[in-house]
């Protein structure tokens, strides 16, 4: 099916990873017209397979994302490719401009634009992202179980992660990088678990014929590893709205910024939602689509309930359908935060 995009909707969906698509899925099953937005820079886009899926589990992330654009299209939702640059309040709805030029219009706005890995600048590593330079090992770790795994030193949160990538391999070195050496009580649990530490500063990474071969330091030493685990910076995608005022904060654990919503993805600025992870750094595919769920079903059940207080309206001022235009403001207008 042709992409289309109309002029005005009752929800724009920006961004079109499993949140933005599973919320969409949601509002155009309500019988609400939906639009995906999709600049095409998926986070999961360079990994081999999706898991921790329940029943998709190895799904590729393009296959995963190619049906589900089909299940919004076959309820009616369109699903357009664009990346939208700014946003603005219109009356009571908002304007979306597209970096092309193109502007469309909404009652209300779902945020599922995703974040940025921001890696350390270390020479080889975001060329080896997604395949053996991983992250999660939830999402990654079965793949890289009993091979030689280098965890690279981001702050206090690495400790979690070495603990977590020692339980696929016994064979784990910790490398401090840039980090203070461990502190005498973490150095004491490393080593009872058999996690080798490597102090001094990560020049490089070692490739030989497409694969990861080693880790070289500052010092000139290569430490032969097969896969590096690293945490990620994480930075909210999600600039398009600072003319709303919705700017996103830096994460109360330091992973990065995100964008702050209460428990059904609902932002402090009326008529916007957001879910995924941009508000939820660490979610997986699974509970990113469950909470682009969840803020559907919310914004269509907002819509809802301005529909039927317009209604209430309409009929206490004793006008009839012609009349119902002088009231289409009472309609569009988003309750306040936590309503």
């Amino acid at each position: 099916m042709t992409e289309q995009l109309e002029n005005d909707y009752d929800v724009v969906v920006a961004g079109g990873g499993a949140a933005g698509l599973n919320g969409a899925l949601m509002l155009a099953r309500s019988r609400r017209t939906v639009v995906v937005i999709d600049a095409g820079r998926q986070r999961n886009a360079p990994a081999d397979a999706v898991h921790g899926l329940l029943a998709r589990d190895g799904i590729s992330p393009a296959e995963l994302l190619e049906t589900g654009r089909a299940e919004v299209r076959r309820y009616g939702g369109h699903v357009v490719s664009g990346e939208i640059t700014a946003a603005a309040r219109e009356g009571a709805g908002f304007v979306l401009t597209l970096a092309d030029g193109r502007t469309v219009r909404a009652r209300r706005l779902l945020v599922t634009t995703g974040l940025t890995d921001e890696l350390p600048d270390i020479p080889g590593l975001r060329e080896r992202w997604g395949r053996d330079v991983v992250h999660c090992p939830y999402c990654h770790g079965w793949e890289v179980r009993d091979r030689a795994i280098a965890v690279l030193s981001r702050g206090p949160i690495s400790m979690h992660q070495v603990q977590l990538f020692r339980q696929l391999s016994d064979d784990v070195v910790y490398f401090t990088h840039d980090q203070p050496d461990p502190t005498p009580e973490a150095a004491e649990r490393l080593a009872a678990r058999g996690v080798r530490v490597a102090p001094g500063k990560v020049t490089g990474i070692e490739i030989t014929d497409d694969r990861i071969t080693g880790i070289r330091l500052a010092d000139g030493t290569v430490v032969a590893r097969e896969v590096v685990a690293v945490g990620t910076h994480m930075v909210a995608r999600s600039g398009f709205l600072d003319g709303l005022g919705l700017t996103a904060v830096d994460h109360p654990a330091g992973f990065g910024r995100y964008l702050t919503t209460d428990a059904t993805g609902r932002t402090e600025v009326p008529g916007v939602w957001a879910a995924g992870n941009v508000t939820d750094v660490a979610a997986q595919v699974g509970a990113a689509a469950a909470a682009g769920a969840t803020a559907g079903a919310q914004i269509n059940a907002d819509l809802v309930e301005a529909e039927f207080e317009h209604a209430v309206a309409v009929r206490r001022a004793g006008f009839g359908t012609a009349g119902e235009t002088e009231f289409a403001e009472s309609v569009n207008a988003p309750r306040g935060h936590g309503l």
